[in-house]
């Protein structure tokens, strides 16, 4: 009988770690849980801070590569722009070149704002603007002037793209990382360290 018990003892103690971890497994993958951890990282100040800086140096490298984009084919740009002002009814060979100059050089402007500490959040603002104004005119040209399809050129030649609903909703689109970079720029996170003090962290 002594044995018995001591079988049977043994034999209930190896169950009990095997039950106790199956009920730590299926806490684990909990959708609750799930969620919780993945809200706390989400919101763990070093994330945000790695989501700001990517958004913002992202932002500024996508204007730097318009810009450049640009340039390389600046009298097929040129055109564009020509043609883009004539189905506007504004005189072409007057104001082709003075547009085209002020698309570049805004798209620089966007990214040395983004790129210095100090004028990210109106360097923000300024991709906000530039980035609305393309889509409202990119919305205007395809149901107000009903223009023919126009490659738009905005990433000059390297990247092709027809001015229209799908230039204006990828120029929309880039407003997250805008609204990132403007919400979260310049802004202190103090996480808890310890008891003792806290660990500034600011963008």
């Amino acid at each position: 009988m002594k044995e018995e018990n001591t079988v049977d003892n043994v034999f209930v103690s190896e169950q009990r770690p095997a039950a106790q971890q199956g009920r730590f497994s299926s806490f684990i993958l909990h959708p609750s849980f799930l969620l919780g951890r993945f809200s706390s990282f989400i919101l763990h100040p070093s994330f945000l801070l790695w989501l700001v800086r990517i958004c913002r140096f992202g932002l500024a490298a996508l204007f730097l590569f318009a810009a450049g984009a640009k340039l390389l084919i600046v009298k097929a740009f040129l055109s564009n722009v020509a043609s883009l002002l004539i189905s506007a009814n504004i005189n072409a060979e007057r104001w082709k070149w003075p547009a085209t100059i002020a698309v570049i050089l805004s798209e620089v402007l966007a990214a040395i704002l983004l790129l210095i500490p100090r004028t990210v959040r109106l360097g923000a603002v300024w991709s906000a603007l530039l980035l609305v104004g393309f889509s409202a005119f990119a919305l205007y040209y395809v149901y107000a002037l009903h223009g023919e399809p126009l490659e738009c050129g905005c990433f000059g030649g390297i990247i092709a793209s027809q001015l229209g609903v799908k230039t204006a909703l990828r120029n929309l689109g880039l407003l997250v990382p805008v609204l990132i970079v403007l919400v979260g720029a310049g802004k202190t996170w103090k996480p808890q360290k310890s008891t003792e003090g806290t660990v500034e962290i600011s963008v």
